[in-house]
């Protein structure tokens, strides 16, 4: 049992948190009144605390800066990690939450039941604020709820406060189908007021050490579609936009007047940032006019991370089926040589983030990445674990280039058990031998020998075999160098900074010395390296 909340403990709550959304993801988005992804709560909280715990993970430290504590910075981390991957409106107001609750004890000594209580008051004003029309009924009514019994324990002890939060809050939650009538005819309670329970009984079994083995909501009795009604908005408005925005306040000041004249379910939320030339805000709104709400956001600052959904689209909500393959590319010719292999395509060095976005965004119940870079790998492995929480197969094939990916894809079949076929591609990848070939940046020793700045390096599965003075002589000796150990097709890819002809002058070299050799040559545009060779 702890008597104080400190940095370890705010890592356990993020950590026990998520655990128990993700366990009851499916039963919170059974609980949204309108199956589009806006509505798919449980799915949208996972992300968003997913998003939180990583990064914590990038600061395993937890040393407070700016006059933080451990556990002040730790909640810090938090929010600010939740804000950047908050997803739909439950999810933006959970990152306001954790903001409240950030502000509220970064700089305390200690937090005991009196802090908490605090804490959970300004989380609560932080949730409301964020909203431009809060409603009763919702996520906002549970976490009020737990606010107001904190205070009322009116207590030092921290066991105490965080029992009365959580009861409140599950007796909150029982109240909303009477607060809210489109969850009474549905028969269902708040779903994000239910996420929101979860992690408040986490926080009481971190602190505790005891499960308050709270029963699940009873499930809803089917009813027709036609009677569907969303868990935010009118149904007047045919497009969710949600996006990252960096500006000022004014600015944001005036975009909300915007956004509030197009739409409905307006959230508009910061990162509580003092410096406000690099506040980052987290913007989210049903619409009928995409283009008008994005151009406010430009407007306002710097928009990114865009994201549109149309509801009509998502109403079937259809169960995931199918296979798929995620690529790693760098260089617009990669990625349309994947992108022609059926690939969905991810710019290089993606975060773990990226990568699950885009395995979702496949709607496969299986899905192949293909990193093509060492570096890649472990993020790429980190995203299938995610997706695999998520209820989405995913084998990672640890291609180092794109060549070995062109060669994996290449003999990719559907009528394959997916099992069977990773492992294909696997030794589809594994039998296809990369070298990349790129000028030298600094002077260094290379097991081939000394280089010098502006020598052309050549690289054979990662190291360097051959310094040469001459690009286009050293392309062609490594190829050689290659072939020397057999093989029948050589794949060529071409750099952004490639000379012109610099492919068609190995692939002719190749047709001279190894005439019965097979070559494909491509633009590949990928940087750093002028010549990117594939042997099979």
């Amino acid at each position: 049992m702890l008597d104080t909340l400190d940095a370890a403990a705010v890592r356990r709550w993020c950590a026990d948190g998520l655990a128990a959304l993700r366990r009851h993801q499916g039963e919170i988005d059974d609980l949204n009144v309108y199956p589009v992804p806006d509505g798919d709560t449980g799915t949208n909280l996972v992300l968003t605390l997913t998003s939180a715990q990583q990064a914590l993970a990038m600061d395993l430290e937890t040393v407070g800066d700016g006059g933080s504590t451990p556990h002040g910075h730790a909640l810090r981390l938090m929010a600010r990690g939740a804000l950047l991957g908050a997803r739909g409106n439950s999810g933006v107001i959970l990152s306001q939450i954790l903001r409240g609750f950030a502000d509220a004890l970064a700089t305390a000594p200690v937090v005991r039941g009196r802090q908490l209580a605090a804490a959970l008051r300004d989380a609560t004003d932080a949730a409301y604020a964020a909203v431009a029309s809060p409603v009763e009924g919702t996520l906002l009514s549970v976490v009020a709820a737990a606010a107001g019994a904190a205070e009322s324990a009116d207590s030092d002890d921290l066991r105490t406060v965080a029992r009365a939060a959580a009861g409140a809050a599950a007796r909150a939650l029982a109240r909303t189908p009477e607060q809210l009538p489109a969850l009474a005819r549905a028969g269902v309670v708040d779903a994000g007021g239910r996420g929101l329970c979860l992690l408040l009984d986490a926080l009481v079994e971190v602190i505790t050490g005891e499960s308050p083995h709270r029963p699940a909501p009873a499930p809803r009795e089917a009813r027709p579609p036609a009677t569907a009604v969303r868990e935010t908005g009118s149904a007047q408005y045919a497009y969710e936009v949600q996006f990252l925005l960096d500006a000022g306040p004014e600015a944001v000041a005036r975009l909300r007047e915007i956004l509030a004249g197009l739409g409905d379910s307006l959230v508009v939320v910061g990162d509580g940032a003092t410096d406000a030339a690099s506040t980052t805000w987290n913007v989210h709104v049903h619409v009928n006019d995409v283009g008008a709400a994005v151009e406010a956001g430009v407007e306002a600052g710097r928009p990114y991370r865009i994201s549109v959904t149309r509801f009509a689209d998502q109403v079937a909500a259809p169960a995931r089926d199918g296979r798929a393959a995620v690529v790693v590319a760098s260089g617009a010719g990669i990625a349309e040589l994947c992108a022609g292999e059926g690939a969905t395509v991810v710019p290089g060095n993606p975060s773990t983030r990226d990568l699950l976005d885009a395995i979702l965004a496949t709607a496969a119940a299986r899905v192949v990445v293909l990193p093509n870079d060492p570096n890649t790998q472990a993020v790429a492995s980190a995203a299938a674990r995610e997706a695999h929480a998520l209820g989405v197969k995913v084998s990672v094939v640890p291609t180092r280039s794109p060549v070995q990916a062109l060669a994996a894809l290449a003999v990719r079949d559907p009528e394959r058990r997916f099992a069977d076929d990773v492992i294909a591609m696997a030794e589809a990848a594994g039998a296809c031998r990369y070298a990349e070939v790129c000028w030298a940046g600094r002077e260094a020793l290379t097991v081939a020998g000394p280089c010098r700045p502006g020598d052309v390096l050549a690289l054979v599965e990662g190291e360097v075999h051959l310094i040469g003075v001459d690009l286009t002589d050293t392309c062609a000796a490594v190829v050689d160098r290659m072939l020397g150990g057999g093989g029948e097709l050589v794949t060529l890819l071409s750099g952004a900074d490639a000379p012109d002809g610099l492919a068609a002058a190995v692939a002719e070299h190749v047709a001279r010395r190894w005439p019965f050799v097979e070559v494909q040559a491509y633009p590949g545009g990928q940087p750093h390296y002028p010549l990117l060779v594939g042997v099979e």
